[in-house]
């Protein structure tokens, strides 16, 4: 062997022994005195209003279960079933904005941390509870997503109860009020249909026909418990009176959501298309696994975001997007925070009784009860109508 030779041989041997030595590191977010995170729920802002009718929030039933030994993924899919099952949220599960053809779709996923497993539906109709349906996707089957028809002939070959429509009264008036007041011709000059779209939720909820003016609603919904284990679940029925067939990043992995057990949590909210683009979610984890606190982690991804919009329709006259996407972060050690691009919304009226109508919140339930807490913002300001 000559000299050239030697030095080529070692110098891999040498990149292989770092790589594996990098793989060999923990991957956890173990706290300094070795001690377990404290458990913790956090979720969107509908995760600490709509109870079903009944007296708990999405966070406050999750939290309860998670603390009492339950699996941390069915302690989340528990608190998201309220939110699904509820119908007067209209942007998730049943009564959710049906598409531009009068049908509501769904989309929700689910990734279980310890486990190493996700599973997620897309384009679903006829199921109120699509999270648990992508919960039978990750436990039952060999892939992760599942659409349309195929995703329903499942749900129902699985015991779940299929619906000819999941329209409520609220829902399904709401589409009449849209489809009378739009051009009949759906495929509108994206400008155009921005700005009518924009005006016409304001009519819708002025005349009361939505509970609240709000146009993406989401819920996802991440947490850990005394063990460690992380879990999150995302469930939504998409861009209200969307073109049929769409799907967001809600359904999936790495934009809507992504985990990675003893690292992080994350889901997102808002313009899902910005989010399927930068696969968000993947990023932020990939953020935490480095070190980086929530906050801190989020905001990079959204400065990510900011970069790769270009097209002249999704910005403002000063450049910057004109849309709102939020992130909801949990790591391993039980840290959190909820950041968005930016942190007021014209879109985020509230809910009913509600007075932080201003800004963009995020819920959170630990040890000290449930609340909302303030997202903070990439940018000041707020979206444009």
């Amino acid at each position: 062997m000559n000299r050239r030779e030697f030095l080529r041989d070692t110098a891999a041997l040498g990149l292989f022994g770092a790589a594996e030595a990098v793989e060999a590191q923990p991957r956890g977010l173990a706290l300094l005195d070795g001690s377990r995170p404290k458990p913790v729920v956090i979720a969107s802002h509908n995760g600490n209003y709509f109870k079903d009718g009944g007296k708990v929030t999405c966070v406050e039933l999750a939290f309860a279960k998670l603390t009492r030994g339950v699996d941390v993924l069915d302690a989340l899919l528990a608190g998201v079933n309220l939110v699904e099952l509820d119908p007067t949220e209209c942007y998730v599960g049943y009564g959710g904005l049906p598409n531009a053809d009068g049908i509501v779709q769904l989309d929700a996923s689910c990734m279980h941390g310890p486990k190493r497993r996700a599973g997620g539906v897309a384009a679903l109709e006829g199921v109120r509870t699509p999270s648990l349906v992508a919960k039978a996707v990750m436990d039952l089957t060999d892939h992760h997503l599942l659409v349309g028809p195929g995703a329903q002939a499942f749900a129902r070959n699985t015991g779940f109860k299929i619906e000819a429509d999941l329209n409520t009264d609220i829902s399904r008036k709401a589409w009449l009020e849209w489809k009378r007041k739009t051009d009949p011709n759906h495929y509108l000059d994206p400008n155009q249909r921005s700005a009518r779209e924009r005006k016409l939720f304001q009519h819708l909820a002025a005349r009361g026909l939505l509970p609240c003016a709000k146009r993406c609603g989401t819920i996802n919904c991440d947490g850990i418990n005394a063990k460690g284990e992380l879990a999150g679940v995302t469930s939504t029925s998409g861009l209200p009176f969307k073109i049929p067939g769409r799907v967001g990043d809600s359904p999936i992995l790495g934009a809507g959501l992504y985990v990675e057990d003893a690292v992080g949590a994350v889901g997102s909210t808002g313009r899902g298309e910005a989010n399927l683009f930068n696969l968000s979610s993947f990023l932020i984890v990939e953020h935490l696994r480095r070190g980086m606190h929530p906050k801190d982690a989020g905001l990079a991804a959204l400065r990510r975001i900011r970069a790769n919009t270009r097209e002249h329709r999704l910005r403002k006259p000063n450049g910057e997007p004109n849309f709102n996407v939020t992130f909801y972060i949990l790591n391993g050690r039980g840290e959190h925070a909820g950041v968005a691009m930016y942190g007021e919304d014209e879109d985020q009226r509230g809910y009913a009784g509600q007075t932080d109508t201003r800004f963009v919140l995020y819920s959170v339930c630990d040890e000290n009860g449930p609340r909302n807490v303030r997202c903070d913002g990439l940018l000041p300001g707020t979206p444009q109508p």
